[in-house]
Parts: structure tokens; sequence; C-alpha cells
């Protein structure tokens, strides 16, 4: 079957899906490709964060994106419940990074010191908090004694990313883009007039504008688009806890309490190719953390636990880039995409949609990473 789309988005994860729902809003109908849940996704390893603590230290460009998206989120949030009728449990909250002695109090004070200096206008707003601010932040938790502050970004949050994925597909939909599950990109090829033609195990799709937003997938396709962006990756291990009363707990990125009442403890960092097993050493040493942050962890039920792949690049930053060879062909990849949604579904979207990324998206371009 020979078909035409107005755009065709590869990927249907949630940053190709945050693209999509954004062109969609814009009146572009995209078409989805997506390989369907049998793909290596990102979103399997996400700790439901959308988080601005620790992003951007020695590139200030990706602290300010990163701020611009929080700042959008609870607007993104209540258009998405309005428009869908899915709710997305987000809540911006603030959030924390613990610091468990004064070794990492102090590593901690500085990383959230010199990425506050390298920002001209801090996007941040992080600062330290010592135990007894933490204390008052979260009167009903009861801290383990080797925690002794943390760090506070205000403008951290939280939500449900299986939820988050449910609601942009829900809205690309209803926008009028089309989505393919089972449809992989086979080989994307530019014509020599202009636009490209996409093989799927379905057939030949025709369309003057693509989008490479498939994480992993990106590899084998994107050499025949000029791009050469090389994408890493690394597991991320999680477990999950039986349901528990609220606790009043702000998230953070080793232990957080979810709108069910599950707690979610992880995640690694572990660079083991494209093995997604899990390992008990991994999750022993997970849960020994979050037990000495919150010693009545130890009673609770660990009823699930599961591994993901994160998408990154070689300084952990997006690239966001048009082939300079063929016009009308972008990429999009980063292991951020929660915290992205909101952005990619507007600034990055319209940038998009008017065929041109401006000087805001220019510091992404993969570039910069030719040199490292």
């Amino acid at each position: 079957m020979n078909e035409t789309a107005e755009a065709v988005v590869i990927g249907g994860g949630v940053v190709g899906s945050a693209i999509a729902y954004g062109l969609a809003r814009r009146g572009v109908k995209p078409l989805v490709l997506d390989e369907g849940d049998d793909a290596i996704r990102s979103s399997r390893v996400n700790f439901g964060l959308v988080w601005l603590l620790g992003k951007g230290d020695g590139m200030p460009a990706y602290g300010f994106w990163t701020r611009r998206s929080a700042d959008l989120w609870p607007e993104f949030a209540r258009e998405l419940k309005d428009f869908t009728g899915v709710e997305t449990h987000y809540v911006k909250s603030g959030g924390v990074s613990y610091c468990l002695g004064e070794a990492e109090y102090g590593t901690r004070t500085e990383i959230i010191t010199r990425m506050r200096e390298q920002a001209e206008n801090d996007p941040y707003e992080a600062r330290m908090i010592d135990r007894g601010e933490l204390i008052d932040l979260m009167p009903r938790v009861k801290f383990g004694p080797e925690v002794l502050g943390a760090s506070y970004g205000p403008h951290d949050g939280h939500v449900s990313p299986l939820n988050l994925l449910h609601a942009l597909h829900a809205g690309m939909k209803r926008h009028g883009a089309a989505y393919r599950p089972l449809t992989p990109a086979l080989e994307v090829r530019p014509l020599a007039a202009g636009g490209f033609e996409i093989r799927t195990p379905k057939g030949i799709i025709a369309t003057p504008k693509v989008v490479l937003a498939a994480g992993h997938g990106i590899n084998p396709l994107e050499r025949q688009l000029g791009f050469d962006v090389e994408v890493l990756a690394e597991r991320g291990q999680i477990l999950v806890t039986e349901r528990m009363a609220p606790i009043g707990l702000l998230p953070a990125n080793g232990v957080r309490q979810t709108a069910e009442g599950t707690f979610l403890i992880g995640t690694t960092n572990e660079e083991v190719g494209y093995d997604t097993s899990t390992t008990p050493r991994a999750g022993a040493a997970m849960v020994r953390r979050a037990i000495r942050v919150i010693p009545a962890l130890a009673h609770a039920r660990i009823v699930r636990t599961w591994a993901g792949l994160r998408t990154l690049t070689k300084d952990e930053c997006p690239v966001y880039e048009e082939s300079s060879q063929y016009p009308g062909a972008f990429l999009a990849t980063c292991h951020s995409g929660v915290t992205l949604a909101a952005i990619h579904a507007s600034d990055l979207a319209d940038a998009i949609c008017e065929g041109r990324l401006g000087a805001n998206i220019e510091p992404f371009h993969s570039r910069r990473l030719k040199d490292q």
C-alpha cells in the first residue's frame, strides 16, 4: 500500500508523540510510525520526574530550555486533561536530591553553585537546604540519621509517564494525527525532487517532512538523511512497592511516591549495551540507599521490578537539528522526554512546523559533540 502524509514522525514514544501532538494541534496531520510495545522504549525506565535540578551543567542552554518546559507544564497538563479526559497526575511540588553524609552534601553544593554561576540569568533557583528545613518541608516523613539535607528545586515536580503517553496518543489522534503501531520505518529515502519516501513492512509513504524521534531506532536511519548523531544506551532499573498511605513526600531522583500510593525506588546508570535484564545486586543497592533515606521503607513489599534503556548523547544533552543535505528532515533525541514534553509540543513543534529551528534551538545542534 502506497500513501502520502503531510508529515511523518518516526517514533511513538513520549518524544515522538509530544512532537506529533504539537504538529497536529497546529493543523499539520502527521502520520506516526511506531514499532509498538516491543520497541526498546525509554519510557519503560522513566521515573516520572519533571526535573530541572542538575540539568545543564556545562551547557546552560539546556538549563534554560528545561526551565521553559517546566514553566509550560502546568498549562500543558491542564490542556491534556481538558482535551482528552486523561489525568496525567502532574504536580509541581518542588523536588529534592538527598545528601547522605557531609561528602555528598559538599559535592552537591559545588554542583549547584557551579551551575548557577554558569548561567547569566539563573534558571534554576535551586538551593541547598539542611536537615531542619527538609523536615519542615516534609513533616510527616521520618528521615534516616545520615540525611544531612538536600538540594531543592522549586520548579520540579512529577507525573505519571504512562498516563502522559496515553494522553499524548489520545490528543494527537483527536487533532487528526494517524498512529500506526507495529509499523517500523525500515528505510527513509530522500527524493531528487524534494521530500521523502519511507519504506515500512506495510508499504511506502511519501511525505515532504519527516521527524526522526525514535530513540535507539534513530541509529539505523539517520545516515540516510545526512545526520551523524551517536545515540547511546544506558540501562536503568526501578523497583515498585505495594501501595501505601501518602506521607507527603516530595519527589526525588531516588525515591518518590506515586498518585496510586506505590513507591518508585531507583535508579541505576549501567553501560551494558542493549541488555534490559534486571539484577538482584542493583535492586539491593537501590533498596539499601532508599532505606537510609526513609527507614520505614524497610517494611514495604516490593511487587515488581523492571529495566529500560535511556537514550543519551555523549554530553547527555538533547540534539535537535534539520538535515543540511535534505531540508525537511529533522532529528530529535533526548533522555528527558517527560520533562521536555511540554516544550517539545510547543516550541519544538512550532519550529518544525515552520521549517526552521531558531536561535533558541541552535545550541542543541550535534556539531557541539564533534570535538568531545
